[in-house]
């Protein structure tokens, strides 16, 4: 009975371990979750690409228009609800300026073992703000840290809520030189790449300072810049 008791703990050890290695696999998956519509990067053979930005707005917003402005790009940003709250401005002067808004959450707080309820919050309250900046048309939605369970895509799904992950992120988790991320990203883009950006704050400064390089060596390997939804259609 003893060796059979063992036998038994060892196969549950086994299953659960099984079951802890694929619920973090599906919490980090970047080309599925649970339900709903995900995309990470669009099958195409045309040579385009979505500069997408997350977090923000904060004080370095209009450095990052100019920059853009420049370089004649439209990008997408996934803004964090309560700094958009805080800056409301920010938020008109990118719509303003031809970029598209899109939800990052409300506290940028992890989405897994949440409450539906909460989930709603998250989402609703960042949507209210993003139309008061005069964004229009869909509102698409990104995960802080891409991080997604059950009551997230539960909620997506009910709601016709589309997710937009990435296949490129030269400075998710550390701050590479502007020549490092401009050589990153493009060793790493394909045609239809999202490419996700953390600009803000100082330990964006050197992906701001990257831009204009990234910008200019992309369209010299022949890509074209579009926003999420433009290069969802």
């Amino acid at each position: 009975m003893t060796r059979r008791r063992a036998v038994l703990a060892a196969a549950f050890a086994g299953v659960l371990l099984l079951a802890v290695l694929g619920a973090y696999r599906l919490v980090n998956a970047r080309t599925f979750q649970l339900a709903g519509q995900l995309t990470a990067r669009v099958e195409t053979t045309e040579k385009v690409v979505a500069l997408t930005f997350d977090d923000g707005p904060d004080g370095h917003t209009g450095e990052i228009v100019d920059v853009l402005a420049r370089q004649g790009v439209r990008a997408t940003f996934f803004v964090v609800g309560a700094q958009l709250r805080d800056r409301p401005d920010d938020g008109r002067a990118l719509v303003s300026a031809g970029h598209e808004l899109a939800n990052h959450t409300y506290t940028h707080r992890r989405m897994i073992f949440v409450t539906p309820g909460t989930v709603a919050e998250e989402v609703e309250r960042t949507d209210a703000l993003i139309r008061a900046a005069g964004q229009r048309g869909e509102i698409y939605f990104r995960p802080p840290t891409g991080k997604k369970l059950l009551a997230l895509p539960l909620y997506l799904a009910r709601h016709h809520r589309h997710t937009v992950m990435w296949d490129v992120e030269p400075d998710s988790g550390r701050t590479p030189s502007p020549d490092r991320l401009v050589a990153e990203v493009r060793a790493q883009v394909r045609p239809g790449s999202v490419i996700l950006l953390h600009p803000w704050y100082g330990t964006g400064a050197n992906t701001r300072a990257a831009l204009p390089a990234l910008v200019a060596g992309l369209r010299a390997d022949g890509y074209r810049f579009v926003t999420v939804s433009e290069l969802l259609s």
